[in-house]
């Protein structure tokens, strides 16, 4: 794959660095980049302040020949992206007055009288051209250096598109796009993977292959350029797919609750569902997937030792000897889901924490039970992390069990 050209993006805005927004523009502007030819190599955050945005974009610039800037474009004194890139460039900063004339006659047909502070949008820094905002009143600026290209745009998510789309991406091109393809993998984890894919690493480039690790899942991105992209993507999925095997289950938007539903439903089979530990958070996985309830007949959240009894059928005696927390009581767990009237079920029982541990079942034990018509099948497991990340882990380890097999039972 020929060398894809670099591009960095700076989001400016105090909010961003606080709890109440979410910079999402960055994640429009890399898939957009992509399909130019150009790989997003950095993003940043900063305050507005434009002591910060200058250094930022000279640091920025030192690394990409493309610096996308989003937001602090409006009038208001907090505003200080385009002093701040100005001085960056050693450019100056001055009122345009075409400009300043489509402000004004903005304002007049909505019937509004601008205050004077309003035309620090017409403020364009030095040899810049200006992007009509066909969405609002902050227009963007494409400004050509010596050391690359910068791109000032609004931080408003509607008028960033816009602009983007109607403006920049024209200017760009499609030459060189990149493309890649997603595959997923289950009930594995990142530095396994890692081990089984290496090998390929010489014969298409490291560089065009990144493992994601997904709580319970891991994503392999696979990346090409160019006329032969979709070919080159075929081949490597298709030895990377050899070299994972089974734990691969699908591609790009494929879900895992998904492909499992899918395969109930392709050999006539219905599931049940007996979650301790997870309270319901399989169930929830499943139903989420349009047309599940063809194959999911329900499920039993039964977090205490009297519920596993009355509903799961789970004996007294066997939660004595064993506990709730053992490879016993989930398969006794599955056996109750089946007589829900299923011939596949899902059992699980944990502990999630952060408290209820011991040294003999530490915090992240999780016993995970799964019934076909061949049989039941049992798997212990030592989570890491805190409550929400094991929950997380134990539902895709959980699906995935049952999706491997069924594919082994054929």
């Amino acid at each position: 794959m020929s060398e894809p050209r670099r591009a960095a993006f700076l989001a400016v805005g105090s909010e961003l660095l606080r709890t109440e927004r979410l910079d999402t523009n960055s994640l429009l502007a890399a898939r957009t980049l992509a399909r130019c030819g150009y790989a997003l190599v950095e993003k940043r955050i900063v305050e507005d302040d434009a002591g910060a945005i200058a250094t930022a974009t000279g640091e920025l610039l030192a690394r990409a020949e493309l610096l996308l800037v989003s937001g602090g474009l409006g009038p208001t004194a907090d505003d200080v992206t385009r002093e701040g890139v100005a001085a960056a460039l050693g450019r100056a900063v001055a009122r345009d007055a075409g400009v300043e004339a489509e402000l004004a006659a903005r304002y007049r047909s909505q019937r509004r009288t601008p205050h004077p502070i309003a035309f620090r949008m017409a403020d364009v820094v030095a040899g810049a051209e200006v992007l009509r905002n066909p969405s609002g009143a902050a227009p963007g600026q494409w400004l050509r250096t010596d050391r690359g290209t910068v791109v000032l745009l609004p931080g408003v998510p509607r008028e960033f598109e816009q602009i983007l789309s109607v403006h920049v991406l024209p200017r760009l091109g499609t030459g060189g796009a990149i493309s890649y393809r997603t595959l997923r993998l289950a009930g594995v984890y990142e530095s396994h993977v890692e081990q089984e894919v290496s090998h390929l690493y010489d014969r298409f480039g490291r560089d065009r292959v990144t493992i994601l690790a997904a709580r319970g899942q891991v994503l392999l991105v696979l990346a090409a350029a160019g006329e032969a992209a979709a070919a080159e993507l075929d081949e490597m999925e298709a030895a990377f797919a050899a070299a994972v095997g089974l734990e691969l289950y699908g591609r790009d938007e494929d879900t895992l609750a998904g492909v499992l539903v899918a395969a109930l439903r392709a050999r006539g089979l219905n599931l049940a569902t007996a979650e301790s530990c997870t309270g319901g958070l399989i169930g929830g996985a499943l139903t989420a997937v349009p047309g599940s309830s063809e194959v999911v007949v329900g499920g039993v959240i039964a977090y205490s030792n009297a519920l596993k009894q009355r509903l799961l059928g789970v004996s007294e005696a066997l939660l004595a000897e064993h506990g709730a927390v053992s490879r016993e009581a989930a398969e006794a767990m599955a056996r109750g889901a089946l007589a829900l009237g299923a011939e596949c079920a899902i059992a699980v029982t944990g502990i999630a924490g952060p408290g209820g541990g011991s040294a003999e079942k530490p915090v992240g034990t999780v016993h995970i039970a799964v019934a076909t018509p061949a049989g039941l099948a049992h798997a212990l497991h030592r989570f890491p992390g805190e409550r929400a990340l094991v929950r997380e882990i134990t539902v895709n380890f959980a699906l995935d069990m049952l999706r491997r097999r069924l594919r082994e039972e054929g």
